[in-house]
């Protein structure tokens, strides 16, 4: 549990720090001051969401509450970017990564939380 949650930390680390230090840039869009801006911010919830979960990886069993809400926070994330599938169409295959990622690892993650934090008593 403890290394899968380690590995799955990867991704919003990563991409996190990518937001923030490339900005709109980083996806053509770099003249556009407020995209600009968006995207830093939201990459630093981001960062700050991976370094979230991380935190609960050294105990991992007690950790249901914080679990829960980040996790929560990803899913309605992950429903947004759904929400834009439908109406826009499929985005590039970095973004489809990121949905299966909220919509499909995190849920898998909380509920073997779960699972191990019952186990633990």
């Amino acid at each position: 549990m403890q290394a899968g949650v380690a590995l799955a930390c990867v991704v919003p680390i990563y991409g996190g720090v990518l937001g923030i230090v490339g900005g709109a840039g980083m996806m053509g869009h770099g003249g556009d001051v407020t995209l600009d801006s968006h995207i830093r911010y939201l990459s630093g919830l981001l960062l700050g969401l991976g370094l979230g979960f991380a935190s609960t990886i050294p105990a991992i069993e007690k950790a249901t509450s914080l679990f829960t809400v980040l996790s929560a926070i990803v899913v309605i994330g992950g429903l947004s970017r759904a929400y834009g599938v439908v109406v826009n169409g499929w985005p590039a295959g970095a973004m489809v990564f990121a949905l299966a990622m909220e919509l499909g690892v995190v849920p898998f993650l909380l509920l073997w939380q779960r699972h191990v934090a019952g186990r633990s008593g």
